[in-house]
């Protein structure tokens, strides 16, 4: 498997090159997404944690 992985990399047809773009493309499109549904997530614990400190501090939020 690994050759495989090494001959696509060393392979400089045209074709190729197509390929890894379309990679490319995916790769950045994954990271997007994961990066937009974890984004969400962690805004809201952050915001879950910060309403527990305050409350559980005594004192009021300035």
């Amino acid at each position: 498997m690994l050759n495989i992985f090494k001959s696509f990399k060393n392979d400089e047809s045209g074709a190729v090159t197509v390929d890894w773009v379309v990679l490319t493309g995916a790769v950045v499109a994954l990271a997007l997404v994961i990066g937009t549904t974890v984004g969400g997530s962690i805004s809201t614990a952050a915001g879950n944690i910060a309403e527990d400190v305050v409350a559980n501090s005594g004192g009021a939020e300035e």
